[in-house]
């Protein structure tokens, strides 16, 4: 292929023309030269064969945090390689810069970096690595056809974890588990909470707490001290079907109910709980299981990572009996849904009742803020009146709808956490950490 030179060189040569007697033979040698010069300079160029490419650098980045990729080409010809290398991968990765220019020597080995500040979570892929082998006189350019560059590329994918912002509230959750763990005794027996240890009696302790025949044996005062209940399951439900894809704030529902389920799957693993996760739609889409081990908080962040909205409606017979059949023993199932009417009305409450029966159960829902400003009359300013009021309307009537399936719901006992993006997932955790509290896992 030839450069932007070559017509430069023909509209060079073009004044030249006139002044040869012959304006024939001048116009085919204005024509013919910068040819014949750019074919020797496309013989000239380094061929790509004999090029090779690998890489290595960042696996695994957090969303919207800055890595590093590097690209190692090695020139096996025996000809000097002046080329233009472009790196492109998919555009939510944020690669740049976005090509190099290189000079290699023949047996040079070069390194590049392509910097990635990707801006969506899951796996970001490399698409291709293009070059083109210029001659010594830039008129001319190798580039191998798309299907060998495909071949030629290394592989090569960025896993882009949840950006978990939700983890600024873990220093104060984890002081309130500690409070509920023992640094300040509780004292009082609590329906559901286990037995810790024996104590001297101190003025102010619950003289129900007192145990009469420790005190005999010792000759002194003792009282029993408690402590929340340990290793009990927690299983987080994320629903990825249509309803996940809305979007709340800047982001999709999905998005906040995985940063509110690594919070809470954090602070139920430091209080000692076993944590599962599942997420489903019509199918079961990611499935994580057995905290307590070393690596599970990392493998749940992996496996939440590539999770996507699935334009389907949720199956939530399947829902019911995938966490019937995991959890044998009574669990602490937290479902992260919407409140939608139209899905949870023909989809949970008719298996409702048979999964409140053996689990407690919580439904975490995130709000959308439009609906309450346009409860409010915040419409556009350049609305119609009309507009606004039918807008107004119909944002009541979905909070209505809304309250009235968080009423069915509360009647089959579960318990709704239904707030904004902003403190969702606080919310989420204040709940667990208040039931860990009472005994009512």
């Amino acid at each position: 292929m030839i450069t932007a030179r070559v017509p430069l060189l023909l509209l060079v040569g073009v004044p030249v023309v006139p002044l040869v007697p012959s304006p024939w033979l001048g116009a085919l040698a204005a024509v013919a030269l910068p040819l014949a010069l750019a074919a020797a300079d496309l013989l000239a160029a380094a061929p790509l064969s004999r090029l090779t490419a690998g890489r290595d650098g960042a696996r695994v980045a957090w969303l919207g945090e800055t890595v590093t990729v590097r690209l190692t080409l090695t020139n096996g010809s025996p000809r000097r390689l002046r080329c233009l290398l472009r790196d492109a991968w998919v555009p939510s990765a944020g690669a740049g810069p976005y090509s190099h220019r290189l000079d290699l020597a023949p047996g040079e080995i070069r390194t590049v970096e392509t910097v990635l500040t990707p801006t969506r979570r899951g796996d970001r892929s490399a698409v291709r690595v293009s070059i083109r082998s210029y001659g010594p006189m830039g008129l001319a350019y190798r580039q191998s056809r798309r299907r060998v560059a495909d071949a030629r590329t290394p592989p090569w994918t960025l896993r882009v974890l949840p950006r978990f912002a939700s983890r600024r509230y873990l220093a104060e959750k984890l002081a309130r588990l500690r409070v509920l763990d023992g640094t300040v005794a509780i004292r009082g027996r609590g329906q559901g909470t286990e037995f810790d240890a024996l104590r001297e009696y101190v003025v102010g302790d619950d003289v129900r707490s007192i145990d009469w025949r420790a005190s005999a044996r010792r000759s002194d005062m003792v009282v029993r001290s408690w402590r929340p209940e340990r290793d009990r399951r927690v299983l987080c439900v994320l629903d990825t079907g249509r309803t996940s894809a809305v979007r709340v704030g800047d982001e999709p529902r999905l998005d906040a109910a995985i940063d509110a389920s690594l919070l809470l799957a954090w602070i139920a693993a430091r209080a000692g709980d076993r944590v599962d996760l599942l997420a489903v739609d019509t199918a079961v889409r990611a499935s994580v299981a057995g905290a307590g081990k070393r690596a599970w908080m990392w493998r749940l962040v992996s496996a939440l990572a590539p999770l996507e909205p699935a334009l389907v409606e949720t199956d939530f017979g399947l829902v019911a009996g995938e966490v019937m059949r995991r959890e044998r023993k009574r669990a602490l199932v937290v479902l992260f849904t919407a409140l939608e009417p139209a899905a949870l009305g023909e989809g949970l409450l008719p298996v409702l009742p048979r999964l409140a029966a053996r689990h407690r159960v919580v439904v975490a829902s995130v709000q959308d803020p439009i609906l309450s400003r346009l409860a409010e009359g915040s419409a556009p300013d350049d609305a119609d009146p009309v507009d606004r009021v039918y807008a107004a309307a119909a944002a009541h009537r979905a909070l209505a709808e809304r309250d009235r399936v968080r009423a069915a719901l509360a009647r089959h006992g579960v318990e709704v956490v239904d707030a904004p993006v902003e403190s969702f997932a606080s919310r989420v955790a204040d709940a667990y950490l208040a039931m860990k509290a009472t005994g009512r896992l």
